[in-house]
């Protein structure tokens, strides 16, 4: 009877525990629990991306020191002087090994069953072909489902990116564009550079949107054969509704000004691993995106270099500082997320003991 309910209270802590107790309050008391539980859930989410950055930026601490090492030997091999052909070998050769570790630290290192430099952190499912991407012309990223959230990444090879503008569409309820701005970059540029510039455009005209501007981004490698290429990558970004009513569930990449050169163009749609869940509600304003390039000796650019020529240990310390720079963007960018993460972290413990109080 009575008796029991009270301690039904007591023991639980809460006034409401059947509908008997308070019918039009009992509503109102399970979606506040509702909201309560998923807060402590996002909490929980929000600490595994702190955790996949520190795992992630532990490495490439490790990469940094294994290129700080490759520079060493560059110059040292640059003393002609005193260096003969011998002693260049067995530079070289330690060369060859720190290359292997560079591989092998990028293929292993990840965050439960999720590779985190491999190049896939961020985006899955894979499908490829070949196109031609030139001016005026669109290279595009379909979903999974047309109705679902757009998560994705091409890849092209650029020649030359001598331009002021792309555009990128997104095509759902509505159709959508996006006008890109970047800035015009004369031919020789750097890869990096490139990708830059085009990132600080994008993320201009997502903040324009509506978006919070990292959704999606271009990372840039180079081959030993100085080819450059470009990785336009999205993650769980345009699920939401844009100010027209059309949810952007996919994305096109196109260029109206300048040339762009391009082979190889590989799709990849589906995939959510650089996605946390960071809010109680499934809406793109509580998720927070995280993508990682890969690395690796190739997109470094370090594995063909050869410190027995005589050009080779010069060629070796540019391209060594090129690949420092880029794993140094790299942290910078988790350390930028980590800290995210923990003051996105103090919001929902708050909201927790707020609702738990009003609840009760």
């Amino acid at each position: 009877g009575q008796m029991q309910k009270s301690l039904e209270k007591l023991s639980s802590g809460f006034r409401i525990n059947r509908a008997a107790d308070d019918a039009a309050g009992l509503s109102i008391s399970e979606g506040l629990r509702s909201q309560t539980g998923g807060l402590k859930v996002a909490v929980r989410n929000t600490q595994d991306g702190v955790s996949v950055a520190q795992t992630a930026e532990g490495s490439l601490n490790e990469v940094t020191s294994i290129l700080q090492r490759m520079r060493d030997l560059a110059v040292q091999t640059s003393n002609a002087g005193s260096m003969d052909s011998d002693a260049k070998g067995a530079a070289n050769k330690e060369m060859d090994q720190l290359n292997q570790e560079l591989d092998r630290i990028g293929g292993t290192t990840s965050f439960g069953k999720a590779k985190l430099l491999d190049g896939s952190f961020g985006s899955t499912s894979k499908s490829t072909g070949t196109a031609a991407l030139d001016k005026n012309a669109t290279t595009a990223l379909t979903a999974a489902s047309p109705a679902g959230p757009f998560n994705g990444a091409t890849s092209f090879k650029i020649t030359q990116l001598d331009g002021t503008d792309l555009t990128t569409a997104g095509a759902g309820g509505t159709d959508a564009s996006i006008t890109v701005s970047v800035g015009a970059l004369a031919p020789g540029s750097s890869a990096q550079d490139i990708a830059k510039a085009v990132n600080d455009g994008i993320s201009t005209a997502l903040k324009a949107k509506g978006y919070q501007g990292n959704e999606v981004q271009m990372s840039a490698s180079t081959d030993s054969s100085s080819n450059s290429t470009f990785s336009m990558s999205g993650v769980g970004a345009f699920q939401a509704t844009d100010v027209a009513g059309g949810g952007l569930a996919a994305l096109k990449l196109g260029a109206t000004a300048g040339t762009i050169a391009s082979t190889d163009v590989s799709a990849v749609s589906g995939g959510n691993t650089g996605r946390f869940q960071v809010g109680a509600n499934a809406n793109a304003n509580e998720r927070i995106g995280v993508s990682i390039g890969a690395i690796d000796s190739k997109t470094l650019g370090t594995a063909a270099l050869n410190l027995t020529t005589s050009s080779g240990p010069g060629d070796a310390i540019t391209a060594i500082d090129k690949a420092i720079k880029s794993v140094s963007d790299t942290r910078a960018n988790l350390g930028a997320v980590q800290n995210r993460f923990e003051h996105t972290i103090n919001n929902p413990n708050v909201a927790v003991e707020n609702l738990s109080a009003s609840e009760s």
